[in-house]
């Protein structure tokens, strides 16, 4: 996650910074990269999906990074808008077949039993990968010192991950049966009794009853999929405008690249530690509940970057929007894997990026488009503000499914 998710989605607004300087575009035309990006997820999110199923998440994670080490290498070589834009498509389409999708999808096959904290710690470990990578992105590549600049940064990064793509893939465990384990650690049981817990854990037995496990398409049929995806996209919107845009709106206010690099930093180290207390929430209140509360909590960050007029007032947008941003994110796995059970979750999870990534699309360009026409980024980050309660609502209303049992065979039958 670490190698593929930050240097391509984290640190896009430092990238921003450099391309703008060296190349002229405008606020617009860089926000299109990201839009890309969701052209790719929602064309591929269910292939990713099936194909998670279909053959395991260490294939697809050294798949994934093969294409994206070489995406970044042409990604250094860019010398136009339209290089640009098929160098950020090729690096999300390596960054979406070796991360997101197969790696949540084995995350909820070992993991049952809190299963939000267990996202909740593996997402830990990305975002402390941002706080340490942004800031080294942005002294690399910053335009106004002599550094190796973004074209040397992007080849390094990029022949990194090839030369990884293959240790990294072969430390996968595609999920607990191929190990004779189930979730959680749980040992099946030879004589056919009750399932033990692996030595070394706290309980005797498994203490969770069995999921109930929907089919992709009994999934598509019921509302709390299609809240949860609209709810998952319109909360995500935000976090792409953010991606592309806070490093130029910090420019504008006449600060330096660092400083949005640290601010950055700020959020995600907030969101690491937010992670858990995400996955600690969830497992007291009901998860569609916590979900709002963490998306009101991240709405609330936004608006103070709205009329943000100091430096200290952006770290306090920081800590705001990362305690939001990060108590929200593993959450929006977890409730699919409740409510939905493990067997299809592959599929599950990729068919709900295609209405997730239809709002997705419009996000980063819209802001940018927005502060073109405005000269300011205020009524672009309001509409951001407000699609954060739009999802709240949907979290709010999404109730778990209950699965119709099997019709039974008659006697006639």
């Amino acid at each position: 996650m670490v190698i593929s998710t930050v240097p391509l989605f984290h640190a896009m607004s430092v990238w921003a910074v450099a391309l703008e300087r060296e190349f002229g575009w405008n606020r617009t035309q860089l926000g299109f990269a990201l839009t890309f990006t969701r052209v790719e997820g929602g064309l591929m999110g269910p292939i990713e999906g099936y194909l998670t199923d279909k053959v395991g998440t260490r294939r697809m994670v050294f798949i994934g990074l093969i294409i994206l080490g070489g995406a970044f290498i042409f990604f250094g070589q860019v010398q136009n808008l339209w290089m640009f834009y098929l160098a950020y498509i090729l690096m999300a389409v390596g960054q979406g077949l070796g991360s997101w999708i197969p790696l949540m999808t084995m995350l909820n096959r070992w993991f049952n039993r809190r299963r939000a904290m267990a996202v909740g710690w593996s997402n830990m470990g990305s975002r402390l990968g941002a706080l340490i990578l942004v800031p080294l992105i942005a002294w690399s590549i910053d335009p106004d010192q002599d550094h190796l600049g973004w074209r040397m940064t992007a080849t390094i990064l990029g022949v990194f991950i090839l030369v990884v793509a293959g240790p990294v893939s072969r430390l996968i465990r595609n999920q607990p049966q191929d190990y004779g384990l189930l979730p959680d650690g749980v040992k099946p049981s030879p004589s056919g009794g009750p399932a033990t817990v692996a030595v070394g854990t706290a309980e005797a037995v498994a203490p969770r009853p069995l999921e109930a496990d929907f089919t992709a398409s009994e999934a598509l049929r019921t509302p709390a999929f299609w809240l949860i995806a609209f709810g998952h996209g319109f909360t995500s919107m935000v976090i792409l405008a953010i991606m592309a845009h806070l490093g130029l709106l910090m420019i504008d206010k006449g600060y330096q690249l660092q400083d949005a690099a640290f601010v950055v930093s700020v959020y995600t180290g907030v969101a690491m530690g937010f992670q858990l207390v995400g996955g600690y929430v969830a497992d007291r209140i009901p998860i569609r509940l916590a979900l709002a509360l963490f998306t009101v909590l991240q709405a609330l960050g936004v608006i103070v970057l709205v009329y943000a007029d100091s430096l200290s007032t952006f770290y306090w947008f920081a800590v705001l929007f990362g305690a939001g941003f990060g108590g929200r994110n593993p959450l929006t796995i977890a409730i699919r894997g409740d409510y939905f059970g493990s067997a299809s979750f592959g599929k599950i999870l990729g068919l709900s990026t295609v209405p997730m990534n239809v709002l997705l699309l419009i996000s980063a360009p819209l802001v940018g488009w927005m502060r073109d026409v405005q000269g300011t980024y205020t009524d672009a980050f309001i509409v951001m503000v407000l699609t954060n309660f739009a999802g709240a609502a949907c979290f709010i209303l999404a109730k778990r499914p209950e699965k119709k049992p099997a019709p039974q065979p008659t006697a006639a039958d």
